[in-house]
This record gives C-alpha cells, sequence and structure tokens, in this order.
C-alpha cells in the first residue's frame, strides 16, 4: 500500500517444492543439530548466508579479491581472479547485490559427507534472487532473457533485473576444527561464466 513516499514495492513468490526434496532437507538439517552442532538454526544460519552473499558480491563487483580470503576457499578464490579479470563492467557492477536488494533466498541441496581422513563436513547450498540495477543488455551471452522490472510511472522509470546467484557454505565440524563457514561454489549465471 501506500507510504510516507509513495508505494510500497512488494515482490510475492509462489514455490512449489517437491515433498521429497522439503523431507530431506528437514532431515538433514535434523542429523546437523543431533550430531554437529546442536545450536544450529536454519533461521540463523539463512542470515549469515545472506550477509556474506552480499558482502562478497560487493567485493567480487569492486575487484577486492585480496578482502576474501577468510570467506571464500582458496580453488574458488582462484577461479574467480580469472574470471573477474575478463568481465565487461556491466557484468561486474550486476554482480553487486545489496542485502536489501535480495528478493527470496532458498536452500538448494544439504550434504553431510566425510572424506578419507575422517573429517567431517556439512555443505549447504544457497540460492538468491536479487534486483540490480546494472545496464545489462536484454539478451545476455548464452541467449537467456535477464528478467527486467520497471518501477515508477513514464517520468520516473527505475529499470532493475531480476538475477540469480548460487553460493555454497561448507564448515568442517571435526574436532578441532574452526567453527566457520566457507564459501566453497560461487556462481552468477550469465554473468560469471
Amino acid at each position: 500500500g501506500p507510504g510516507p513516499e509513495g508505494p510500497q514495492r512488494r515482490v510475492v513468490v509462489v514455490r512449489i517444492t517437491s515433498p521429497i526434496a522439503w523431507l530431506r532437507t528437514r532431515f538433514y538439517y535434523l542429523l546437523i543439530r543431533l550430531y554437529f552442532d546442536q545450536e544450529f538454526s536454519v533461521e540463523e544460519f539463512t542470515r549469515g548466508a545472506k550477509q556474506a552473499f552480499s558482502l562478497v558480491s560487493k567485493l567480487l563487483s569492486q575487484r577486492k579479491l585480496d578482502l576474501l580470503d577468510e570467506l571464500v576457499s582458496p580453488e574458488v578464490l582462484q577461479v574467480l581472479k580469472e574470471k573477474i579479470s575478463l568481465l565487461p563492467d556491466s557484468h561486474r557492477d550486476a554482480l553487486a547485490a545489496d542485502i536489501d536488494s535480495i528478493m527470496y533466498t532458498t536452500e538448494g541441496d544439504v550434504r553431510i559427507y566425510y572424506d578419507d581422513d575422517g573429517r567431517k563436513f556439512v555443505s549447504i547450498l544457497m540460492c538468491f534472487w536479487y534486483l540490480n540495477g546494472a545496464n545489462l543488455p536484454d539478451e545476455v551471452p548464452g541467449g537467456a532473457k535477464v528478467f527486467q522490472i520497471v518501477f515508477g510511472d513514464e517520468s520516473t522509470k527505475e529499470k532493475k533485473h531480476l538475477l540469480t546467484a548460487n553460493y555454497e557454505f561448507q564448515r568442517e565440524f571435526t574436532e578441532g576444527a574452526k567453527p566457520d563457514w566457507t564459501i566453497t561454489r560461487i556462481e552468477h549465471p550469465r554473468l560469471l561464466e
């Protein structure tokens, strides 16, 4: 409804999830709480993931990759250094996601696994949909259409693109390991390929 500064914007997302996928994800969250971290909260993790996504995407956009050492795995950071240097400015600008521009967040996959040395890991893939005002062409490489949303009337038109990103967060739960989540995969489809 209208607010003191004009009409409020509101996005409604309708998501139809497979009941099996939903149960599987909830089962993994239960296992994390039972065997790894009794204080684990999906809501708290999602809040932290949104903050990390916003920070990392802005640093990528600004080419400040040296500030990502503690947040992103070394393997991913090396790949990012190569890709970011080749991006046109419009695509680099489109990487940045302000936390208030994140329209929707959901988990894509949850995995619990052990490596050959017996170390325990939890990995959670988070999917983000965000609005960005970068000057992107209607068609980006790969022939995919970028969704555009226009706000305001003809005199105050503001064009935004609805973009997606996938970030995978991993944490080692082996005794003595640092209790930090690290980003082990970053995907900005059609921007960072």
